[in-house]
């Protein structure tokens, strides 16, 4: 179980935008694909660096970060 941590809405923003630049990727090839994929490549890149940040200005390990952003975002809890 992944340890209760609190999660800046922005993270959680970043990290919706690089799975949906990823799923974007599903049926291209050729040159739509390497374009898309620098789509989502530069989307991933910045929820990492994003992630990074705030384990170093909260001092919580940035593994548990990533994984709880994760978790709200491909696993959200049901609503009620």
């Amino acid at each position: 179980m992944i340890q209760r941590v609190d999660i800046p809405d922005r993270l959680i923003t970043l990290q919706q935008n690089a799975d949906a630049e990823r799923a974007k990727l599903t049926g291209l090839d050729g040159d739509e694909r390497e374009a898309q994929w620098k789509r989502w490549y530069e989307a991933a890149v910045e929820i990492q660096a994003a992630v990074t940040a705030h384990a170093q200005e909260t001092g919580t390990p940035r593994g548990q970060i990533e994984a709880a952003v994760k978790q709200v975002v491909r696993h959200p809890a049901p609503e009620g």
